[in-house]
């Protein structure tokens, strides 16, 4: 998905300038020149995460393989239940954590059985967008991610509504 992403970042700047730059004299499709762009614009994301490959005769392929787990390691998130709990911060803090809790809480059931499924896999549980989206027959995990922002917004709006300021804990 990032490298998906950052290919979009890629078509879009200079209002498209690689898109128009495309033009029809019958030797190929649009289609087949924009599988060639983006298969270029996804190694132009590899090189720029990993670097590009100055392979010697003295480097391995297992130095590769090793120097990208390593960007990768360092790059993952840090998974929050792995973090130290806070000092508690006295009865104030207790009574905003039930009042936020609770506010959740109500956001949460005033959603679709079906959505609160979806953040459920998601969050709870910690499957893949593909997953989730061959579990719920969504015709694609492009589906589940558009799903999980319009969800999460309207989940940020009620809760201001209800005066949840900031992010929620």
């Amino acid at each position: 998905m990032d490298a998906f992403a950052w290919m979009l970042e890629r078509l879009r700047d200079e209002d498209c300038r690689r898109l128009r730059a495309f033009t029809a004299d019958g030797r190929s499709q649009f289609s087949t020149w924009l599988v060639v762009v983006a298969r270029r614009l996804c190694l132009d994301w590899y090189r720029v995460r990993y670097g590009r490959d100055r392979s010697t005769a003295s480097s391995t392929r297992d130095d590769r393989d090793t120097r990208r787990r390593l960007v990768d390691l360092v790059g993952e998130s840090i998974d929050a239940a792995e973090l130290p709990h806070p000092a508690p911060g006295g009865p104030e803090a207790e009574l905003r954590a039930a009042e936020l809790t609770h506010a959740v809480q109500g956001a949460l059931s005033e959603l679709d059985p079906s959505d609160r499924l979806l953040l459920k896999l998601r969050f709870d549980d910690g499957l893949s967008a593909a997953d989730i989206a061959e579990f719920m027959r969504l015709p694609t995990p492009f589906h589940v991610y558009r799903r999980l922002t319009s969800l999460l917004e309207s989940l940020r709006r009620v809760l201001r509504e209800r005066g949840v300021e900031g992010p929620v804990p």
